[in-house]
């Protein structure tokens, strides 16, 4: 995508009524203004919160949506040329149970309270491979602590990946920060998808870019599921 192209999407998401873009001294060491009101301020109800992290274009953000009217969700990626196409879908489709917030995950505890947030979903993140690069993983020691504290008591973190080393790795983090594993399977569409009830089947079924390309490329689709 070209500067210009992205720079028009930048000033095109500013108007969108959706999408919200705090400035750094809101979120560094401070709380946002929406920090535990979501749903007061701006769904206007009190329906269970979903949040999807690294968004990307939040395809599975407007997916889950379609098929949950009775949720609302976000999605969250610092990256909001990306961002736009998921925004700008929900906003022509007339959605009100969706919302974009251009952050860094870093920042993701001055933007959500205690037990805010029923849901958390991580699509085919960066696995960050590099010893060094272990504080930047999703579900790294950084951020699963941070989760709890935002995180319901009874509500769970979803991840799907195709990297073995990303796969085995939240397992590892999920045991040590002292998370139930609900669910896990190292090859979703080998079968074991099958297995599950048909409103999960098609809620794992949506695929972002990312999953569209490695699916194609034949790698096998990683899922867990945990919660506190």
């Amino acid at each position: 995508m070209g500067r210009k192209r992205k720079l028009e999407h930048f000033a095109e998401m500013k108007g969108f009524p959706h999408a919200f873009e705090p400035k750094l001294e809101e979120v560094f060491r401070a709380e946002y203004k929406m920090k535990g009101k979501w749903r007061d301020d701006f769904f206007k109800n009190d329906h269970p919160l979903v949040l999807e992290l690294a968004c990307g274009k939040g395809e599975y953000s407007v997916g889950l949506a379609t098929i949950f009217p009775e949720k609302n969700f976000i999605g969250i990626d610092i990256k909001g040329a990306r961002m736009w196409k998921g925004a700008k879908d929900s906003l022509e489709k007339g959605m009100k149970n969706i919302a974009f917030l251009r952050t860094r995950i870093e920042f993701i505890e001055s933007c959500f309270g205690e037990n805010e947030v029923d849901e958390i979903w991580i699509t085919f993140p960066d696995p960050q491979p590099k010893d060094k690069q272990e504080k930047k993983r999703l579900t790294g020691p950084l951020f699963i602590e941070r989760y709890k504290k935002f995180l319901k008591k009874d509500g769970c973190i979803h991840l799907k990946t195709d990297n073995n080393f990303f796969y085995s790795y939240t397992m590892e983090q999920v045991e040590e920060k002292g998370y139930e594993l609900e669910e896990s399977t190292d090859d979703l569409y080998g079968g074991y998808i099958d297995t599950m009830d048909e409103r999960m089947q098609e809620i794992l079924r949506i695929k972002t870019h990312y999953e569209k390309i490695f699916s194609e490329k034949g790698h096998k689709i990683h899922y867990l599921r945990f919660k506190p």
